[in-house]
């Protein structure tokens, strides 16, 4: 566990309780090992993500869950890019999975939508496009500046990913799968990615494949949610996406996320951030850093313990036992306990 900064300090362990509930109920043993690295370590000592810490991973732990990162006392949010990532990227977790679940109709925006219209799972690329960090500036602060911004597509990226998310949907019995790209602006690096999907989406006839271009996605994510299973796209589009399904599915107290690398170590985080104005005051929801617990444990194979939790959630919801975020009025611990309390009954 890496809890992080503010609000991650906050839910994680949170997630644990809930976790560990899970994991008792059925009988299985949870080791768990916490890690101090954020803020905090980084303004006493300059520690962020240390030289050697990929390889332990890899070769000592299931799994990471991570809390948030981000504190204003580090203004360029140095050691939060280098801890999350270096995980990323060092781990070559390559594949970002959001899903985008409505328990509850009152709290979508749109109007007269059900539950099982918003069930949608996004798929991130997670290791290129525009996320890398390639490019640079020249003549940096003078009324001639350049500044370059590089988008990196490989053809193994780009494959993988999209192989990913069609397995994910034939594996969960999921019809549609939808790739979003902008190959008619970005005619280089998105050329790529059509023609990889048109290869591989002939690999799974028994599943409904079809192209958007992002902007179009975005709309039709809002007309009508229910059009869609998987989507597919790249970082940067993927970054956008997923958090718009987010909020259609009630906010970003309810986002998990993984980053995963299929038979390796992954890491699961909550989507929102540090939420420095609202740390430490028991009022960050903790449902999203548990629904990333549930879905470490699905990466595991653990159904019955990840249903657990993505049940305790619905029924936390449906119940109004929530924080104040989705109109309840109970604090962050409070949750938690709850959340424990139903997975072990």
């Amino acid at each position: 566990m890496i809890p992080g900064d503010g609000a991650g300090k906050d839910v994680i362990p949170e997630a644990a309780k809930v976790l560990k509930a899970a994991a008792a109920k059925t009988g299985r043993e949870v080791e768990l090992t916490e890690f101090d690295w954020g803020a905090d370590r980084y303004l006493r000592d300059g520690t962020t993500l240390p030289p050697d810490a990929p390889e332990m991973f890899r070769r000592e732990y299931d799994a990471i869950l991570l809390g948030a990162l981000g504190d204003p006392r580090v203004p360029d949010n140095q050691h939060g890019a280098d801890i999350l990532l270096g995980l990323r990227f060092k781990l070559d977790l390559y594949a970002n999975v959001r899903p985008c679940i409505l328990f509850d109709r009152r709290l979508t925006p749109l109007k007269d939508r059900t539950e099982k219209e918003i069930q949608i799972t996004v798929f991130r690329e997670n290791t290129e496009g525009a996320y890398v960090g390639m490019g640079g500036f020249f003549k940096k602060g003078t009324a001639d500046e350049i500044a370059t911004q590089e988008d990196i597509n490989t053809r193994k990226g780009v494959e993988r990913i999209l192989r990913y998310a069609f397995e994910f949907a034939l594996q969960r019995g999921l019809k549609r799968v939808c790739m979003a790209d902008k190959a008619n602006a970005l005619i280089f690096g998105h050329d790529l990615w059509q023609r990889t999907f048109a290869e591989v989406r002939r690999e799974y006839s028994e599943i409904e494949s079809s192209h958007m271009y992002i902007d179009n996605l975005l709309m039709q994510m809002v007309r009508d949610p229910s059009q869609f299973d998987v989507i597919v796209t790249c970082n940067m589009f993927g970054d956008i996406a997923s958090d718009l399904g987010a909020q259609l599915a009630g906010g970003i107290g309810l986002a998990p996320s993984g980053n995963i690398h299929p038979g390796r170590v992954s890491m699961f985080e909550p989507v929102h951030g540090s939420a420095p104005p609202i740390a430490g005051k028991n009022i960050v929801n903790p449902m999203a850093a548990a629904l990333a617990a549930s879905m470490m444990f699905a990466q595991f194979g653990w159904a019955a313990e990840a249903k657990a939790i993505e049940d305790a959630v619905r029924a936390a919801v449906c119940e109004g036992k929530t924080t104040r975020d989705l109109g309840g009025s109970l604090g962050t611990r409070e949750v938690g306990d709850w959340l424990a309390s139903h997975v072990a009954r």
